[in-house]
């Protein structure tokens, strides 16, 4: 891992120095940026930061085979060959979703060999070969019967979704019908569910749940000495730009990976602090952290009710709409739900006459050095938008991690009894860690600190309460202030640099590819908005990414 990127925040945030301060601007070896920390020093958050690692203790998962994965679906291939794949290549590899719909509605695939393509491409690439990234953990055993339906219905005359027929893979903390959901544990290897709401969602918008792509065990949220990636039951995700090489991001690895390396149309990620957009910046792709309870977390294994969320994660900026738009909704059961009045289309209606003319944006003085920093700030100049330099606020986020403690104490518990298998009578952390240390080498080989450090921590309701508020109030001053005084539309940054910032503040932010270092590592540049500005984000990333063309698909995977 010769890319260490910053951050604060936490496990599920891919780069973090390896200190005890909030270190968000580590930087890559040929970036100019001044190492100053973005906040004060914050106890504890060297624990759970990304460690650089060179070798790694686990490769291929220990409790998961290819043969296992593909036992209850063989057959989803049958007539599909090699031709059929280089006859559909130039159709499917790194198009967007509207080119996908109109290629189906020309007949040039059906949505069969659509599905067929892509699990062609996961059986090839992803496991146990000199290319595999262990990016996908289980395929949906139906796939192939639900592909069939969406062509059936394809001609009908109902009003129909841009997502409608399109194969998705779901980070696999979420729960999905037929497949097990197991946040990558092995304690959760049976856990097999009804739907979660927001798989709920995209079926009914007629979108096909391809099957579930590996993460950073428990959202990285769990051992606090293992490379982002990793998980029991996944084994070690890689980087399709630099396999053993480059960070893949964490916690939503899979997700990146497979949406970079054309493993489905697009996929879902979740995020508590930095999962989304770190490693879909890692990957060079896009990845979308809404405001809290746009999306709902019912049926989602939780680190916070507090700052969790999920998100879309695709390789273009249209696609990240159209995913978007057909997962959003108000969930009775989500205690953080919004009710939003939008209709179908929404996000993606439109987003071609975005336009970034009068807008301006803040930039945080301290980044101007990193050389695809400031080549993407120049982009936006020339596309009509006007960069303000900007000091960033000298606030901290104290107890950070005793909020994701408190929180997970509670929240795990409560998703156990609520929505995981009843077969499965575990309900705590400490459950989890007694049952972990049956077989320590293949449930916990970089031990299991993080989970430690929450089964000890003593904090009440009341002192998280008050964590609560605060954190809420810097993370909004964070970016209002300097929003307010200088009368800005958004707010500029680097991969996942502000994403603990965003998180507290229950801000969206989303991640677009800037391009790549001089060693090849991926980057992104980072839009945060306001409460409920996904929609303007979107419009700001589709213009600046038409102008850039920044993503260039990992050349062993084309």
């Amino acid at each position: 891992m010769r890319y260490i990127l910053f951050l604060l925040t936490l496990v599920f945030i891919v780069s973090c120095k390896n200190s005890k301060t909030i270190d968000s601007n580590d930087t890559p070896k040929d970036s100019n940026i001044k190492q100053e920390p973005i906040a004060e020093e914050t106890s504890g958050l060297d624990a759970i930061s990304t460690k650089d690692f060179r070798e790694f203790k686990v490769l291929d998962s220990r409790n998961l085979s290819k043969s296992e994965i593909w036992k209850n679906t063989n057959d989803v291939l049958n007539g599909f060959s090699e031709k059929d794949y280089q006859r559909l290549k130039p159709l499917i590899l790194e198009q967007d979703i509207p080119t996908l719909q109109q290629n189906r509605r020309e007949n040039k695939f059906t949505y069969v060999q659509l599905t067929q393509f892509y699990l062609y491409r996961i059986k090839t690439y992803d496991r146990e070969n000199e290319l595999s990234l262990n990016a996908v953990i289980s395929i949906n055993p139906n796939i192939l019967e639900e592909a069939k339906l969406r062509d059936r219905d394809f001609f009908n005359k109902k009003l129909k979704h841009a997502i409608f027929g399109m194969p998705i893979l779901l980070k696999d903390n979420i729960n999905a019908a037929h497949m097990a959901t197991t946040a990558g544990a092995v304690v959760l290897k049976d856990n097999i569910t009804k739907d979660a709401f927001i798989t709920a969602q995209l079926k009914s918008k007629g979108a096909l749940i391809l099957g579930k792509a590996n993460l950073s065990e428990w959202a990285y949220f769990f051992c606090g000495d293992c490379p982002s990636g990793y998980s029991a039951v996944g084994g070690q995700t890689l980087n399709p730009y630099g396999r053993r090489i480059i960070d893949t991001g964490g916690s939503s690895s899979g997700s990146g990976v497979s949406a970079s390396a054309n493993f489905a149309a697009a996929t879902i990620g979740s995020e508590t602090a930095g999962s989304i957009l770190s490693p879909a910046s890692q990957n060079s792709v896009v990845g979308l952290k809404p405001t809290i309870g746009l999306v709902s977390r019912s049926g989602i294994v939780p680190i916070s009710s507090t700052l969790d969320t999920a998100g879309p994660i695709t390789k273009n900026v249209m696609d990240n709409a159209i995913v978007l738009d057909a997962i959003f909704g108000e969930d009775e059961a989500d205690s953080k739900s919004i009710y939003a009045l939008w209709e179908w289309g929404f996000y993606y209606r439109n987003l071609k006459e975005a336009s970034l003319k009068g807008k301006r944006f803040g930039a945080p003085k301290r980044l101007l050095g990193d050389t695809l920093y400031s080549k993407a700030l120049e982009v936006l100049k020339q596309q009509g938008a006007e960069i303000v330099e900007i000091e960033e606020e000298k606030l901290g986020l104290p107890n950070f991690v005793r909020l994701l403690n408190l929180d997970m104490k509670k929240d795990l518990p409560a998703y156990m009894t609520t929505y995981a298998n009843k077969s499965i009578d575990l309900r705590t952390v400490s459950d989890v860690m007694i049952f972990n240390l049956k077989d320590s080498l293949n449930t916990m080989p970089y031990g299991q600190n993080l989970f430690k450090g929450i089964a000890e921590d003593k904090g009440d309701e009341q002192f998280l309460e008050r964590i609560k508020d605060t954190l809420h109030t810097n993370g909004k001053k964070y970016f209002n202030i300097p929003m307010d005084t200088n009368n800005l539309d958004g707010f500029l940054s680097i991969n996942n640099y502000h994403a603990a910032f965003a998180a507290v503040a229950e801000y969206p932010a989303l991640t677009v590819p800037m391009g790549y270092t001089g060693e090849g590592v991926p980057k992104g540049l980072t839009f945060i908005g306001r409460r409920l500005q996904e929609k303007q984000l979107l419009e700001w990333a589709y213009v600046y990414e038409q102008s850039s063309k920044a993503r260039v698909l990992p050349k062993n995977y084309n």
